[in-house]
């Protein structure tokens, strides 16, 4: 099983380095895009979740429910640079400026999560019988 892991872990890796760049704000975001751009990140996170879970076998293999969590990380990623384009002052957001001093990098993650999400074999979970 660990070889069928490096597909979700490459991709989890990915997606954990390019949240780095952003902190889940304890004040609520009022601009609306900042809530925009959290929203995205919080929707990386469930679908980084949801298939690092189903990968180590702490949640049970459901087929359409992997294939939604690619989905989501594959076209989420095609938003990041249109979400994240305005550094907007907002006292919920946290995120870095790190983001706009290293743009590049950043979009660099970002489309590196877009592609490991799109080569991802959710089909490759070790699906045990019982």
């Amino acid at each position: 099983m660990e070889s069928q892991m490096k597909p979700f872990a490459k991709t989890l890796l990915i997606a954990a380095l390019l949240m780095t760049g952003t902190a889940f704000a304890e004040t609520e975001a009022t601009t609306p895009e900042v809530k925009a751009r959290q929203d995205l990140m919080k929707s990386f996170g469930g679908a980084a979740k949801l298939l690092g879970g189903m990968a180590s076998g702490e949640v049970a293999y459901d087929a359409a429910a992997a294939k939604a969590a690619k989905q989501t990380l594959v076209k989420g990623a095609t938003k990041i640079k249109a979400k994240f384009t305005a550094n907007v002052e907002d006292a919920g957001s946290h995120a870095k400026p790190d983001i706009w001093a290293g743009w590049d990098a950043f979009l660099a993650k970002g489309k590196g999560l877009g592609e490991a999400a799109a080569a991802l074999d959710i089909a490759s979970v070790d699906r045990k019988s019982t």
